[in-house]
């Protein structure tokens, strides 16, 4: 009996050692794992502005964490994440359009972020339900005007440009524009497939010229005479207001800008996003990432160096945006755009929108 008693006693002190070992191990393991993560962040990222490699680039003086970046169209990297699986190296997609941002979810590259800091910075509403993407900015699609040539008070609603009124003067993107893609598909949500319809088909009757160029050839085209509104994102306004080019200035300096349907459903918004990758290998610095482009100062910094407005409630606007006034958006979930494309996309095929 002594003899078993005494071989008992050894047997849990050896096991004790043991486990404690694996413990020592484990976190010795954890730590080398932080010191890793201390030094690298990659990105793959559809936002190609210079204001986010700025932020990226303080990011990295401030916390020593260098942040790789890899940028490309937005399918292109979500497809390019799917099939490098657990061995890709990203550990951030960024990208624009809420409805792009539900793709990447549903396709399952991502997963769920945690942190008290991310969801402080960053209202309900502007997050991911499972917080799979956060909102990092946003952006209004707006009516820009001639001032030479429209007066506010003959602006109202994105309905109101399918009347007589503005016949021949209204300019867009093209239909395959992701942007007019999730303007359409907010009004599917918000009116239905019929009403979505009827405003595609009254847009291509006023049109002042077949769909051409990107959100600046619209406000050239207004400067030109050639249409005297145009549907337009607000941070062209701001990026044209203050180009290195003179004559984009004066393009721009020509325009009014007006938030549609502030007595109905409010002005389009979407938004641009940044969700950590499911196979992140630097899930840590991936997360210190977000909570920095989501804090006050990158914030304000994004928005004064790319005029969109910040997801952040307590960031300041840039004087120009604050300028435009406070206004009312659309209350959807901006998953529903991605929810709606297709059945936008062919309703611009079938009312003749190109």
């Amino acid at each position: 009996m002594k003899f078993t008693k005494f071989f008992t006693i050894l047997f849990a002190s050896i096991l004790l050692t043991l486990t404690l070992a694996a413990c020592g191990e484990k976190d010795n393991a954890s730590d080398n794992k932080s010191k890793t993560e201390s030094k690298v962040v990659n990105v793959y990222t559809a936002r190609h502005y210079e204001a986010d490699e700025e932020v990226f680039k303080n990011f990295t003086e401030e916390t020593g964490i260098q942040v790789n970046v890899v940028k490309g169209e937005a399918e292109e990297l979500i497809e390019r994440l799917k099939r490098e699986g657990e061995s890709t190296e990203a550990d951030l997609f960024i990208t624009v359009d809420g409805g792009v941002l539900a793709n990447a979810k549903a396709k399952g590259i991502l997963q769920s972020v945690n942190s008290d800091v991310i969801e402080a910075n960053v209202p309900e509403n502007l997050r991911d339900a499972d917080n799979q993407w956060i909102g990092m900015a946003t952006r209004a699609r707006i009516i820009a005007y001639s001032k030479d040539r429209v007066t506010p008070d003959q602006l109202s609603t994105y309905e109101d440009l399918t009347s007589d009124n503005w016949k021949g003067k209204v300019l867009a993107r093209s239909s395959t524009n992701l942007y007019n893609q999730s303007l359409l598909a907010s009004f599917i949500e918000l009116n239905g497939e019929e009403q979505a319809e009827q405003w595609a088909e009254g847009i291509v009757k006023n049109f002042a010229r077949q769909p051409d160029g990107g959100d600046r050839d619209q406000a050239k085209a207004i400067a030109a005479g050639t249409g005297d509104v145009a549907i337009m994102n607000t941070y062209y306004v701001g990026l044209m207001l203050n180009s290195q080019d003179p004559e984009e200035v004066k393009v721009a300096e020509g325009l009014g800008v007006f938030f549609p349907n502030q007595d109905t459903n409010g002005t389009h918004v979407n938004i641009s996003g940044i969700g950590l990758t499911k196979h992140a290998k630097h899930p840590n610095n991936a997360t210190k990432l977000i909570e920095y482009i989501t804090s006050v100062p990158a914030q304000e910094f994004l928005s004064a160096g790319n005029y969109e407005f910040p997801v952040n409630q307590e960031a300041a606007k840039p004087e120009l945006l604050q300028s435009w006034g406070d206004f009312k958006m659309q209350d959807l979930d901006f998953e529903t755009l991605g929810k709606h494309n297709k059945k936008a996309i062919e309703i611009f095929n079938k009312t003749g929108w190109k």
